[in-house]
């Protein structure tokens, strides 16, 4: 008989879920509280409590309340995956801006912003710049009377195309990540920042990073054009607001705000889990790889799509699915609690004392964190072993862009299709902007030209240092 799944949620990391339970022969159940899509659904459902059962440690079995048109039903699933995100409690820290109770206009956080109809002519200050900011100032710059954007940090600016009109997704190769695996930090932050630098000078922008913090990026085409055409105006951080104005740290005071939108970000919360479990939940390194959690006896609980990459999530949250699934059936394994929860333990201790860095505040990297879960399912390609069988699709896999297909070329869940996907996806990136044929063109060096000029050099001492790469970045690694 087939272990019965509950997946929560029915978005983007639901639906893979769900597709990942079938493949592997497991009955999902997917519960959406929307009536939106989301194996078997069960729509406007809000689940209510996820409960071990008694006998949890013997079957890792749950207890799942959910509620349907205020009817309450009680199911028992042999394991539970979480597709909820975290973009569900929005984070607003009013307690942190004194005055703002006696601010007259209105206040929303970016989570109710659905489009600027209604703010024409308003002066808007908007709080924080992250993606959701950028992109909200961006776009209320074009109705409002002005807006004013707020930032504690700053940040680096990424267009969503790079040098030559490529996507910039498409610019994420395993050559590049292994060059910045060798170079020591401090270089490739220099590099990044003068690469940035040239498309336009941050600190002119009023972009700059704060000193004392870390990189911080954003991906926005619009934001320097609107500051420059003066629709965004830069400011530093809020200290204090009075009834209609808002006075900044640097001594400033902009008058007759009439609306202020924190993008403040979220909070994660699981309220259907218990205590302990719902705090643990929410600390990301407190999660197995960020999907399971440390202190469960059974591994029949996973968190997806729990995460912040520097990549594509919808990936991310498949591959998550695939080895969760395999792991609920008992083909992968992951540590006992015990040794999980020291690991976390001892972690704890050392950010308590400031001698390591909190991984779950950052951004995990993207190919270091597929390749990680890839080679628990046996689907991380070897790319030395292609270079021997398939050196043409192996060119592609290592300097080519890292897309998900890669992790369909071996193991279980192998695809027929991913070599020629592959070694094809440039065509199908470029193809709908080719809509207009000139003939006897003139054609600059491509991208493809230099490859055929400095790509054998390039490859050779490429295939050298992986050779070398366990003593070599050790090595380096090791150098101050």
């Amino acid at each position: 008989m087939a272990k019965r799944v509950a997946v929560i949620g029915a978005g983007v990391s639901g639906l893979s879920s769900i597709k990942c339970c079938l493949d592997e022969d497991l009955e999902p159940t997917c519960f959406e509280r929307r009536d939106d899509i989301g194996g078997l659904w069960k729509f406007s459902t809000t689940v209510c409590s996820v409960t071990k059962r008694p006998d949890f440690s013997e079957t890792g079995q749950w207890d799942i309340v959910t509620e349907t048109e205020g009817k309450r039903d009680t199911e028992v699933f042999d394991a539970v995956m979480v597709c909820t995100g975290h973009f569900m409690n929005s984070h607003l820290p009013l307690e942190s801006f004194p005055g703002i109770c006696k601010f007259q206009g209105r206040i929303l956080h970016s989570q109710e912003y659905r489009t600027p109809e209604g703010f024409e002519g308003k002066r808007i200050l908007v709080i924080g710049l992250g993606n959701s900011g950028g992109d909200i100032a961006v776009e209320l710059g074009r109705r409002a009377a002005q807006v004013l954007l707020s930032t504690r940090s700053g940040a680096w600016v990424i267009f969503r195309y790079t040098d030559g009109g490529y996507p910039v997704q498409m610019m994420t190769t395993r050559y590049r990540h292994f060059i910045a695996q060798i170079l020591p930090s401090r270089v490739q932050n220099w590099i990044e920042a003068r690469w940035l630098n040239k498309r336009f000078n941050h600190e002119n922008y009023g972009l700059g990073l704060t000193k004392g913090y870390l990189n911080f990026f954003i991906m926005n085409d619009e934001l320097p054009t609107s500051i420059l055409c003066g629709a965004v105006t830069m400011k530093t951080s809020v200290k204090e607001f009075t009834e209609t104005s808002a006075v900044f740290d640097d001594g400033t005071v902009e008058e007759n705000i009439d609306v202020v939108i924190f993008t403040t970000g979220y909070t994660p919360s699981f309220p259907f889990f218990e205590e302990p479990l719902k705090s643990l939940c929410t600390q990301k390194r407190f999660m197995y790889k960020f999907v399971f959690p440390s202190n469960l006896e059974r591994a029949t609980l996973a968190i997806i799509g729990f995460l912040s990459l520097k990549g594509s999530i919808l990936t991310a949250t498949e591959l998550q699915a695939r080895w969760t699934t395999r792991v609920f059936k008992g083909l992968c394994k992951i540590p006992p609690s015990q040794k999980l929860m020291a690991e976390f333990t001892k972690k704890e201790q050392l950010i308590k004392r400031e001698a390591k860095e909190d991984v779950g505040k950052d951004k995990a990297d993207y190919i270091s964190y597929m390749d990680d879960l890839a080679s628990h399912t046996g689907t991380k390609p070897n790319i030395l072993l292609l270079f021997l069988r398939d050196p043409r699709l192996a060119w592609e896999v290592f300097f080519g862009p890292c897309t998900s297909y890669q992790y369909r070329l071996m193991g279980p869940g192998k695809w027929d299709g991913a070599r020629n996907a592959i070694l094809t996806q440039w065509d199908r990136t470029l193809k709908p902007l080719k809509t207009r044929f000139v003939p006897d063109s003139p054609k600059s060096a491509s991208l493809s030209h230099y490859l055929k000029v400095w790509g054998v050099p390039v490859l050779l001492a490429s295939l050298l240092l992986i050779c070398k790469s366990s003593p070599f970045l050790k090595s380096v690694r090791g150098k101050p």
